[in-house]
């Protein structure tokens, strides 16, 4: 062997035949204090509402909290309302607002909870405030599953009764894909069904785009009402066949056996109030038969009475989805509570497996007890029956104001849920989903608030949802207060002088 052949041989027996790892300091802590004297403001313990205007406004400017859907400091701007009553909220100068759009569509009893409601959660709070689900059930569980057995219609049964719309389409979601053991979810451009992960990949509208468009497993589609295109057809018959072959098409080739459900509104809320046209959910019933696919209803906004039926899906004559989502109306807001319910093929299906879906406060014993009380207002004060009554005042007027004001294009109405179009000068959307709000539309705020309106905005679309317990007579004013608003709107649009407008 020679020298350098022994050198070579020598060091390479001392060479460690190991993947040693290599010495690397972690980055030291750059402490702060974490355990200061806990110092709390003497005010706290004054009973509510007994801190002043000046205490609550200095409290909000120096403790600042996150808005959700726009930038924080328009927090800034909110009014700082001190009760309710009836129809109606006041603010800390003693202005009184009329509630045009029941908050979030949701205060459906106004601001005045019955006193049963009251009632119910001080009694389940002093018995038993509290039982984790799958420890243990409480009598209004009991009550309130048959109640809502005995109210939907099939053989559909409450499931879960999670806290908030988005929850109880998360578990719709999931029991879709665990029932089917597919994955893929079809839902609308238009559409919201929440800002959780899957919930927000399903919603269609601007909302996906804050962090759930690269959630896998949601697909697409257009409904019946896309913006800038018809459907093919002479008529409202042939356009909806043509949108129910679009969609059959697109299922085959996202292939059935990837789809799980189709999830939609059974009337689009925030969207517009899309209510389907004749004829189109009764093919999407056919369509979920014929592929084995679930149905899924969304009845967030609409269910328990907005529509003047029960729950929106009723409307359609002859459908019943596989799975029902619904909350807002179902405890009028009083205290947060959602429901999913579902076919009892489905209800079996999970009899030897579970969900997979859960939640702390699912069936929170004092949130069902407020919803149980509220359900049985709704029905022992016919409050669907009601709404049925008043609609067609309700639609005289969304038509009245669509014929006096050259701003708007078009209205839609169903119970009382209305939503009018706001159009420019030259016939076009005067905002996109990806652009701000401009000068007119805030101009056309202020004058909502001046006129003492009060409710949600989501331009280019101006919705119309009061109290399902609202008057003629404050009906009738609160029209007259939005009719006054949108003579700002047409003068910001440039209306005053419309004769170079395109007829629209």
């Amino acid at each position: 062997m020679s020298a350098a052949a022994e050198v070579m041989n020598v060091a390479r027996r001392y060479v460690p035949k190991a993947a040693k790892s290599w010495p690397r300091a972690l980055p030291g802590l750059k402490s702060r204090p974490n355990n200061d004297p806990i110092l709390v403001d003497k005010a706290h313990f004054q009973p509510l509402g007994t801190w002043s205007t000046d205490k609550v406004n200095e409290s909000r400017s120096t403790n600042p909290y996150m808005m959700t859907w726009v930038p924080g400091k328009a927090r800034d701007n909110v009014p700082y309302m001190t009760h309710g009553e009836g129809v109606y909220l006041f603010d800390s100068t003693g202005k009184r607002y009329l509630d045009w759009t029941s908050q979030a569509v949701c205060a459906n009893l106004g601001h005045d909870v019955p006193e049963s409601v009251v009632e119910a959660a001080a009694y389940q709070m002093r018995e038993l405030p509290f039982v984790y689900g799958g420890i243990g059930i409480t009598e209004v569980r009991a009550r309130i599953n048959q109640l809502m057995a005995e109210i939907l219609p099939g053989d559909l049964g409450a499931a879960v009764f999670p806290s908030s719309g988005a929850e109880a389409n998360e578990a719709g979601i999931m029991m879709a894909r665990r029932f089917t053991g597919k994955q893929k979810v079809i839902s609308w451009y238009r559409s919201y069904h929440g800002a959780t992960g899957a919930a927000g990949a399903a919603t269609g509208d601007f909302r996906r785009w804050y962090g759930s468009d690269e959630v896998p497993g949601f697909v697409k589609a257009f409904n019946p009402f896309p913006l800038f295109f018809d459907h093919a057809g002479d008529n409202e018959a042939e356009q909806v066949d043509s949108a129910l072959r679009m969609l059959e098409e697109q299922i085959l080739n996202e292939g059935p056996e990837n789809i799980a459900s189709i999830m939609l509104e059974s009337v689009v809320g925030a969207g517009g109030v899309l209510v389907m046209p004749a004829g189109y959910m009764q093919g999407i019933r056919a369509l979920c038969d014929e592929y084995g696919i679930l149905m899924h209803c969304d009845e967030v906004m609409v269910g328990f009475g907005r529509t003047g039926e029960m729950f929106g899906f009723q409307n359609y004559e002859g459908v019943v989805p596989d799975i029902v989502t619904a909350a807002k109306g179902i405890s009028s807001a009083a205290i947060p509570l959602s429901m999913t319910a579902c076919s009892q093929e489905i209800m079996d299906f999970f009899d030897d497996k579970p969900l997979g879906y859960g939640s702390t406060y699912q069936a929170h014993p004092v949130a069902l007890a407020c919803a149980y009380e509220n359900i049985k207002f709704l029905l022992q004060h016919d409050i669907v029956g009601r709404v049925q009554h008043m609609a067609p005042l309700f639609e005289a007027n969304m038509q009245r104001l669509a014929e006096n004001h050259p701003s708007i294009k078009q209205y839609r109405s169903i119970g009382l849920f209305g939503c009018l179009d706001v159009k420019e000068l030259r016939g076009s959307n005067p905002k996109l989903q990806h652009e701000a709000a401009h000068d007119a539309f805030m101009k056309y705020k202020k004058a909502y608030a001046d006129n003492g309106l009060v409710g949600l905005h989501r331009y280019p679309h101006v919705h119309c949802a009061p109290p399902l317990s609202i008057s003629e007579d404050e009906m009738l004013d609160g029209f007259d207060r939005l009719d006054r608003s949108l003579d700002v709107l047409d003068d910001a649009l440039g209306y005053l002088d419309d004769s170079d407008a395109v007829p629209c």
